[in-house]
């Protein structure tokens, strides 16, 4: 079905000569196989999301499997003690589950991933190209934490060297990921049962053989120089450690875009999967952050505190307690798997942050598979750099800037939209986005720059201790304001001129249209009115066409436009 274009001579004129309407656009064949792909710079069509919510549900938790929640906890209370730990992971907690909600509600109700929704919560199309690799950023520096932790397990385990064993961590997961959410759905939903008993078994054994352990951990001090006791400087840095994790949403939302359209039949099961598998993941995270808090104290006393935020360390001890001849082989066996797990999402999740990257830079798409390469090298660079030593002052900082991200977009999808300043619904496509609205884009650099101004020591120790709450305050207050000043009219650059209805019967729709460029053809909600081709383009040949200098959009300023999303559409 080829749609016709409205008013297209005029915004021809401005364009020059119109490009000829047949093919000239081919893709490699892994940017053409979506089982590779995964529709990886594109809206997830209804033909591909086929998995019902609990297995998207299942597949998402998979991914948060990962160790470094009991290397966090450990650390930091180690660093700053018992009682100044559990507030900060207490803090990070409610902050990540509270900004986590709108952010995997809109991701799962419009089937896009973390960066076509930034582009449209008030960053424009350029303008998430920063966020991009801000999340990216997490993708491998976490992808390095999670692979350091596998290979202290196969140097304990199986005595192979630190340095080959990164190599090992690094490429072990590349076969996984290379099939995207096809094959991860199946691991996930295969090893979560055994990973969950693995998890909780050293704390079993120990609350049957030892229960007074747990009693003595509430005194643990570490090397606080108040020891156990509460310090606000304490638990302001330690909670900024923790934040660090708040763009983890971004990678559980890339397994929530595949979630099946919401219908009365489902709403339920829908809604338990998304706030499960959403901001949900923070609350396991933040019981293995204090499972790991626990372990480093139970560890401590025999192995010493260099160490004891060491995960195969924690768990070879714990272990001991009930299982000591096989101890070294389970706790390699569920450290591995554990790694498997999660770095299999970081690579994946990177995969498709530096695709969309590249794609808007370069205007080119090889393909997700060859950037899982890139994450993946960059991991292996920092893992034999020792980016574990410095796992306090690497996350500390980082959460400055993650949480200035998460915190701009939070402010459009929870004060703008119910407000009226922005549109009431996610468009992401390139022919309809202003290249940046300094809604989003704005607040979020203002806030990243006065909060690591902050974290280096600009404004006092309080300042410092809090800078991640700063970043968070900036970019959520920032936000409407600059949506107000501006009136909104960065938001939407023209109307869609497809006469194809985007909405039926309160859904997206699932018509299919044929790309002029490429001839290959997509569900409604990935098309878009190209004057310069004269006709439908698909978002993916939009993105990469470098010669119409974004024409289309230069006729008039459009600002704030409504599109006239029915309320089934658009409601909560």
């Amino acid at each position: 079905m080829r749609a016709t274009l409205s008013a297209m001579t005029d915004t021809d004129s401005q364009a020059g000569t119109a490009a000829p309407t047949q093919a000239r656009r081919s893709y490699h064949r892994w940017a053409k196989n979506d089982t590779l792909e995964d529709y990886s710079l594109r809206y997830a069509p209804k033909s591909f999301r086929r998995w019902s919510p609990y297995v998207v549900a299942t597949t998402a938790l998979g991914g948060i499997a990962y160790l470094a929640d009991f290397a966090i906890g450990g650390s930091i209370a180690i660093s700053y003690g018992f009682t100044s730990a559990a507030v900060a992971i207490l803090i990070a907690a409610v902050i990540i589950f509270a900004t986590g909600i709108p952010i995997a509600y809109y991701s799962a109700k419009y089937s896009v991933d973390m960066d076509l929704l930034t582009r449209g919560a008030g960053f424009g199309y350029l303008g998430s190209t920063l966020t991009s690799i801000i999340y990216a950023s997490f993708t491998f520096i976490f992808f390095a934490l999670e692979g350091s932790i596998m290979a202290q397990a196969f140097q304990l385990g199986l005595h192979i060297p630190l340095a080959i064993s990164y190599l090992i961590a690094s490429l072990l997961v590349i076969p996984l990921v290379i099939y995207g959410m096809t094959a991860l759905s199946k691991m996930q939903v295969w090893t979560q049962p055994i990973w969950l008993i693995l998890m909780v078994a050293p704390f079993i054994a120990i609350a049957i053989k030892d229960p007074g352990e747990f009693a003595r951990f509430t005194h643990f001090g570490g090397d606080s120089a108040s020891g156990a006791g509460f310090t606000i400087l304490g638990a302001g840095a330690g909670a900024g450690v923790a934040l660090s994790l708040i763009a983890q949403i971004g990678e559980q939302v890339d397994y929530l875009r595949f979630m099946p359209d919401k219908t009365e039949e489902n709403a339920k099961k829908w809604w338990a999967s998304v706030l499960t598998a959403g901001p949900g993941w923070v609350v396991l995270g933040a019981l293995k952050q204090l499972g790991g808090a626990f372990l480093a104290f139970y560890v401590t006393e025999k192995i010493g505190k260099s160490v004891a935020d060491e995960p195969i360390q924690q768990y070879l001890l714990g272990l001991k307690t009930f299982a000591a001849p096989v101890a070294l082989g389970l706790a390699t066996f569920f450290v591995v798997l554990s790694q498997i797990k999660i770095n299999s999402t970081n690579a994946y999740s990177g995969s498709l942050s530096w695709s969309n990257f590249f794609s808007r830079v370069l205007h080119k798409h090889p393909g997700r598979v060859v950037w899982i390469f890139l994450n993946v090298g960059i991991s292996l660079a920092l893992m034999e750099g020792g980016v574990f030593g410095f796992l306090n002052n690497v996350l500390g900082f980082y959460s400055n800037v993650a949480i200035a991200w998460i915190g701009a977009v939070t402010a459009d999808l929870v004060i703008n939209k119910p407000l009226k300043l922005s549109p009431s619904y996610i468009e992401f496509k390139r022919a309809h986005l202003y290249n940046f609205n300094p809604v989003g884009f704005g607040s979020m650099l203002l806030a990243s720059a006065v909060s690591i101004a902050a974290y280096f020591n600009a404004f006092g120790a309080y300042a410092k201790a809090f800078s991640p709450l700063i970043a968070l305050a900036i970019g959520m207050v920032l936000s409407p304001i600059l949506a107000y000043a501006t009136k909104g009219r960065y938001y939407i650059a023209r109307v869609d001129a497809l006469e194809e209805p985007l909405v039926v019967d309160g859904q997206l729709s699932a018509a299919e249209l044929t790309c002029t460029v490429c001839s290959d053809t997509f569900e409604r909600p990935d098309m878009a009115a190209c004057p310069f081709h004269q006709g439908a383009i698909c978002s993916l040949c939009c993105s990469l066409e470098a010669k119409c200098h974004d024409a289309c959009k230069k006729s008039e300023t459009t600002g704030l436009v409504d599109l006239g999303m029915p309320a089934a559409a658009t409601a909560a």
